[in-house]
């Protein structure tokens, strides 16, 4: 499923026009963006918990030229699913 056939999936599920589906679609997206941006995480009882993970720095290899080189330390978002998403889906 890809963001269009969401949008038009919450739609038909909740009544809403497909303008105020997208309004609604890109609302939640933008929320966990910000959310998670800020370092904070958000936390969907059933269905999961999207968080932030701070990854150090290290050193790695090119792999072209086999030289040692620095990978930066970075911020990467995380998913775990919760238990009610787990269930629905086994």
């Amino acid at each position: 499923m890809n963001k269009n056939e969401m949008i038009g999936a919450v739609a038909d599920a909740s009544g809403l026009s497909r303008n105020d589906a997208t309004k609604a679609v890109e609302a939640v997206f933008d929320t966990i963006t910000s959310t998670l941006s800020k370092g904070d995480e958000v936390r969907l009882v059933g269905f999961g918990t999207f968080s932030v993970a701070k990854r150090k720095a290290s050193t790695g290899r090119n792999p072209r030229t086999g030289e040692p080189m620095t990978i930066k330390a970075s911020t990467q978002p995380k998913f775990k699913a919760g238990k009610g998403l787990k269930d629905a889906v086994n």
